[in-house]
């Protein structure tokens, strides 16, 4: 399955100036952030200068809470799985014929975590103008604001830290599973805590009107009730659906569901305990079949029980979301360049056929780890593929051999799908040269 390595000599990376929409740290992720924080900036100088939020005689509490609303209805329900579904649809809708330069900006939707990022910090920011100005008030300048709320908004406050502190890069990395958990249980604190807030905040600022008066009139409650709908919208989908497991070696199992069939490019999230932990993999439907499979692979601790102890069930939420490949049909013809089990979203691509594809896959003995059937499977439905045994042949430059297949091929992308490190090199790379490439940029 092997082929021998082109003689591939990269030409040079294109000159600075040109690729610095390619550098990391002008991803369209970052550009999403810094917007966010450009228009929120705006609203500080304005309020300082043109809407004087801050007066002797008090501060204009209801704005600076519904900056806070704002923001943070942004960072939630942009993780919406509906809306992230949507956006997909909305960005793929553009056909071939458009030029590349708009395509392949298009397919960066993906980055949409920007906003989460941006408005999440945001939100945190303006809650502490919050709940210093609040502090204020009642201590040094008119009053009208009780302890009860100032003692809510900094538990409150010390809730979205902890969410924040734990989302760190280095930190989630590091802890992933203390992240999520963080994020599971000290975000539904955070929301009862924001419903109480919202609840007193609304009569300390109306006392003489009915509460419900208020609330009905109120923007930031109905938004509140927006997101409360929103984050618990996946939890009422959940079920315990069974599950059959193929063991082809002691490093991965094909998992097979017959509950549904999701669309191709779509990841399923399943859980053994789904107040504890939840793993997310992408969907491999088969054309004219029911159901799907997972790819499986030992990367974990959770992972290597998964695969030791075969569940007969497991749990499921949500409905299955977009991934990055789904940007595939914005191009004529597409490199997949994959590594391991990173072989899962790249299968059902492949069996869809929507666009021409070029795929290099390197893994250790992909016969003994995954299967002979599984294989076939693949060379069936691509077979230039070039299937690299790391144990045959050694590493391979995967940076190479996708700007050689780029080459001969006629591909207008790249697509990488691996660990986080290989995947943003091949990425940089292919960028750096002109080439539009696309892999996971790991922001949750």
């Amino acid at each position: 399955m092997n082929e021998v390595a082109p003689n591939v000599v990269l030409p040079p990376k294109r000159a600075l100036w040109r690729r610095l929409g390619t550098l990391p740290m002008c991803s369209h992720y970052n550009r999403l952030v810094v917007s966010v924080f450009v228009f929120n900036l705006a609203a500080l100088v304005y309020g300082l200068h043109v809407g004087n939020w801050w007066t002797s005689h008090g501060v204009a509490l209801p704005t600076l809470s519904g900056l806070v609303v704002a923001n943070l209805s942004m960072a939630i329900l942009i993780r919406q799985q509906y809306l992230i579904n949507l956006l997909f649809w909305l960005a793929t809708r553009a056909p071939t014929s458009w030029p590349l330069a708009i395509r392949r900006t298009l397919a960066k939707v993906y980055h949409f975590g920007g906003l989460h990022s941006g408005g999440a910090m945001a939100a945190i920011a303006w809650f502490a103008a919050l709940l210093g100005s609040m502090t204020w008030q009642r201590f040094e300048g008119p009053g009208g604001v009780s302890l009860t709320l100032i003692g809510l908004s900094s538990g409150l406050f010390g809730l979205l830290l902890l969410v924040a502190i734990m989302a760190l890069p280095g930190i989630r990395g590091r802890f992933h599973n203390a992240f999520e958990r963080t994020h599971r249980f000290a975000g539904w604190a955070a929301l009862a805590m924001f419903w109480a807030m919202t609840l007193v905040f609304a009569q300390e600022q109306n006392p003489t009107l009915a509460l419900t008066d208020v609330l009905l009139r109120s923007a930031s409650f109905w938004m509140l009730l927006l997101l409360t709908l929103s984050i618990a919208l996946p939890w009422l989908r959940l079920r315990k659906v069974p599950v059959s497991l193929l063991r082809p070696s002691a490093h991965a199992v094909v998992a097979r569901f017959d509950h549904h069939t999701p669309f191709a490019g779509s990841a399923t999230a399943i859980s053994r305990n789904p107040l504890w932990e939840w793993h997310s993999f992408a969907n491999i439907p088969t054309p004219g079949e029911e159901g799907f499979r997972l790819i499986i692979s030992r990367a974990g601790d959770w992972t290597g029980t998964f695969i030791e102890q075969a569940p007969t069930h497991v749990w499921v939420k949500g409905i299955t979301t977009a991934g990055v490949a789904n940007i595939e049909t914005l191009f004529k013809s597409v490199v997949y360049v994959a590594t391991g089990s990173g072989i899962g979203p790249v299968l059902p691509h492949l069996l869809a056929g929507q666009v021409p594809i070029r795929l290099i896959w390197s893994t250790r003995s992909p016969r003994k780890t995954y299967g002979d059937s599984l294989v076939d499977e693949i060379l069936a439905a691509q077979p230039d593929a070039l299937i690299w045994d790391t144990d045959v042949s050694g590493k391979p430059d995967l940076v190479k051999l996708a700007y050689a297949a780029v080459q001969s091929f006629g591909a207008e992308a790249v697509i990488c799908i691996s660990n986080q490190t290989l995947t943003q090199r091949v990425v940089e790379e292919m960028e750096s040269r002109g080439i539009p490439a696309y892999g996971a940029i790991w922001d949750s």
